[in-house]
């Protein structure tokens, strides 16, 4: 399959990349934001309830941090099981069960009445995030159009900056009225209206292909381009025969370099995605503000994600997803450094709106920056273990969070200590463009273009 083409063949990839945008990509984009609108929705009700849960359970900073570790744990783990078996079972099929797992758990959380019995659920929950995202990614990168592939997994992706919105506005009015079990009871309505989200997801006509399911692939590639469906035989070019689901194949074809600059760039982005997501309520707090202005941060932080994720996108298809990457991480570097300063609510706002560029929209682009650097069949499981490295990150930037309030430095220094893996990622990126550079120029790199 991946040898050569008879002419009778119809490269798939092909067909899809010419395609223009129509309903077909429509559904499927708004079937993965809604998703993802949940999946950011559970990942940032941590940081919405925290204050509400030390008051709860008397936890120190310490505590709230690793408690918050119990969820990221999970997601690394998710991302890593979940990742690969979307190249193995199917990405629907998988998406599925992820969205089932942390729905379902997130709901049972709120009858929790000891932190242990939250942390395991919360670890759950966090199983079901994590293989969520990479197949949701891979799912739509397949299905875009190459002109505009980047803005389409940007706006698809979007959808988890949305969720990070919704459980802030919702925190605003529900914690004062129900208290913190109240965000997780609300998961019950996403799961209920599951079968009619799933109806917009076709599954992976990549997958089909290789299972050799050639009725059900042509059936899908009907709808994105009757034409090209009507006769001969399917093929993926991009799913070269050679590579398998595993981890080994993404140290392949000049791939090494690539791959572990990626993984450096979730790691540093991760950490100060969750040590904002968790800790910027509190640490505002702390510097004097309410609960409802300091929500209100980061309803900006997440709209701030939203904003650049799509910007960036547009960006990326006209000057390159590394590019885009670099400026992103650099500007939100610092941004979240000047956070610890004595700035106007105006000038504060304007800081964490970009802060959340920086860091929740790039983290959107690294996904599609994997998601363009992997071939077909082991797509999800790049992302899969680009996004599990991350969640390390993920994990530790909520504990580095509670020990730097438990050490009582100054604000400035706070801040500052979140900016520096923003400037890592710069160098990190720089490396990535490096190795995809290599790939043009070897011709033995083809297969991983």
């Amino acid at each position: 399959m991946g040898e050569g083409v008879d002419m009778r063949d119809i490269d798939v990839g092909r067909c899809v990349d010419q395609t223009g945008f129509s309903n077909f990509h429509l559904k499927i984009i708004i079937a993965c934001a809604l998703l993802l609108i949940v999946d950011g929705y559970d990942v940032f009700i941590y940081g919405v309830v925290l204050p509400q849960l030390m008051e709860h359970w008397n936890l120190t900073a310490p505590q709230a941090g690793s408690l918050a570790s119990w969820a990221l744990f999970g997601m690394m783990t998710g991302a890593l099981v979940f990742g690969p078996m979307g190249d193995r079972i199917g990405r629907k099929k998988c998406i599925t069960i992820c969205f089932t797992l942390f729905s379902a758990a997130t709901f049972v959380n709120g009858f929790a009445t000891t932190p242990t019995t939250f942390g395991l659920l919360r670890f759950v929950a966090g199983l079901g995030c994590g293989g969520l995202m990479p197949n949701a990614v891979a799912l739509t990168n397949e299905y875009a159009p190459k002109r505009m592939r980047s803005t389409l997994v940007a706006l698809m992706f979007s959808g988890y900056a949305v969720g990070g919105m919704l459980a802030a506005g919702l925190g605003i009015w529900l914690l004062p009225l129900f208290g913190w079990q109240a965000m997780f009871f609300a998961a019950a309505v996403p799961l209920v209206l599951l079968p009619v989200v799933l109806r917009g997801l076709p599954e992976s006509i990549g997958f089909l292909i290789r299972k050799g399911e050639q009725d059900r692939a042509r059936s899908i590639l009907q709808r994105l381009s009757p034409d090209a469906a009507s006769s001969g035989r399917l093929v993926y070019q991009d799913a070269s025969a050679g590579d398998r689901a595993s981890v080994s194949e993404l140290f392949r074809h000049g791939r090494t370099l690539g791959t572990l600059s990626m993984w450096l760039c979730f790691f540093c982005c991760l950490l100060m995605v969750y040590a904002l997501g968790s800790w910027l309520p509190q640490l505002m707090r702390s510097a004097g503000y309410s609960l409802g202005s300091s929500l209100s941060f980061l309803l900006a932080l997440n709209f701030g994600g939203m904003f650049g994720a799509i910007a960036g996108g547009r960006l990326a298809d006209r000057f390159g997803l590394p590019r885009v990457v670099m400026a992103y991480f650099a500007l939100g570097a610092l941004c979240i450094a000047l956070l610890g300063l004595n700035s106007t609510m105006p000038v504060l706002y304007v800081l964490i709106f970009i802060a959340g560029a920086g860091t929740t929209g790039t983290q959107i682009l690294l996904y599609a920056s994997v998601a363009e650097f992997y071939s077909l069949s082991v797509r999800s499981t790049g992302l899969g273990w680009a996004s599990g490295m991350g969640r390390v990150g993920a994990i530790v930037g909520p504990m580095l969070g509670g020990l730097l309030l438990a050490a009582q430095l100054p604000m400035m220094l706070n801040f500052i200590a979140f900016a520096v893996p923003g400037l890592v990622s710069v160098l990190a990126t720089a490396l990535y463009m490096v190795s995809r550079r290599q790939q043009r120029i070897r011709p033995d790199y083809a297969l991983a273009a």
